[in-house]
């Protein structure tokens, strides 16, 4: 199965043991966005710190331990990889999210009990994960009859956040969707996790980032305003809330 090329979230790509991101079956794209796929073999006492700004979405992961929901998160996410692992993740679609569990809250981690899922996905991993992919895709679609139409609106909200560059207010989704701004908040609080507003913020600093890292020749200032930011020092400020340090830095950095 041929990986994703979007990069979107990751900050540091060159850093990275071997990770995939791979498409899912076409019947399944109203609920999930891509499958993700770390695994690592690390020398012993080597550590390897990863920083992603993860995407405003619950993800489901399962690891040798464990299967659960993470929430969505407004901050940098860090983790430390040691010795050897691996993980399946689906980045859900708010749709995916409400068929699993409506009203997941920012920063929630909440552990599913599903364990012949588990088996058989640890039984792939980490040499098979084309199989271990398509027992996850199996499970995830025997629940694709609770999708209603709250979450299907929210998709279509999702869409318009993320693939809009001139989409900077809550008012501009809450047209294109012919609803009101509350109901704009109530879709993203039930199938999200996180505001409206908080969405927004997040798909232009992760397409800022990416684009500080691959399009080398842009100035931060036209980044910033095709990107619907006022100003150079908006996207800065965005930068050092969120991650802690600022667009030059980050693109001196991430090469």
């Amino acid at each position: 199965m041929p990986a994703l090329s979007d990069s979107r979230g990751i900050l540091y790509p060159h850093h990275l043991p071997r990770f995939e991101r791979r498409p899912v079956p076409a019947d399944l794209t109203h609920m999930i966005r891509w499958f993700w796929i770390p695994r690592w073999n690390l020398p012993p006492g080597e550590v390897s710190t990863q920083k992603v700004l993860p995407f405003p979405a619950t993800n489901l992961v399962i690891e040798p331990s464990m299967i659960a929901l993470h929430g969505p998160t407004t901050k940098l996410s860090t983790r430390k990889l040691r010795d050897s692992g691996w993980a399946i993740g689906a980045l859900l679609r708010p749709a995916g999210t409400g068929a699993l569990h409506p009203g997941m809250t920012c920063g929630t981690m909440l552990r599913i009990d599903a364990p012949a899922l588990h088996r058989s996905v640890v039984s792939s991993m980490p040499h098979d994960a084309d199989t271990a992919v398509d027992t996850c895709a199996q499970w995830m679609r025997e629940r694709a009859v609770d999708v209603d139409e709250g979450g299907q609106l929210a998709n279509r909200m999702e869409d318009i956040i993320a693939g809009d560059r001139g989409i900077v207010r809550v008012e501009q989704v809450a047209e294109q969707l012919h609803v009101s701004v509350r109901s704009v908040q109530r879709l993203a609080k039930k199938y999200v996790g996180v505001s409206p507003v908080a969405m927004i913020r997040r798909y232009r600093l992760q397409e800022a980032a990416q684009r500080l890292r691959e399009d080398t020749h842009t100035t931060i200032a036209q980044i910033a305003a095709d990107l619907g930011y006022a100003d150079h020092a908006h996207l800065n400020a965005d930068f050092r809330q969120v991650l802690g340090f600022n667009p030059g830095d980050y693109r001196r950095t991430s090469a």
